[in-house]
């Protein structure tokens, strides 16, 4: 499953540099994530590295994008190539 920030994003910039896979942006009113890039860190860490280090506590499950764990090392390994 992706992540996605909720509308309680402060715009610290925490989160970018954390993301092993580059999928949090700069949006217009908050950091985005690509869906598409998102793998929960799966296959880079053992958690969401965004998660961690959110000050803000605004990033969550997306039930929009669930994907099993193998789903998620899948795409990891795809954008890693």
């Amino acid at each position: 499953m992706a992540l996605y920030i909720t509308e309680d994003c402060t715009n610290c910039d925490a989160c970018v540099p954390v993301c092993p896979n580059e999928a949090i942006s700069e949006g217009d009113v908050v950091y985005v994530i690509d869906p598409d890039r998102c793998t929960e860190c799966v296959g880079a860490e053992d958690e969401p590295q965004c998660v961690l280090v959110c000050p803000a506590d605004c990033i969550l499950d997306d039930p929009n994008h669930e994907e099993t764990e193998d789903e998620l090392m899948a795409k990891f390994k795809a954008l890693s190539a």
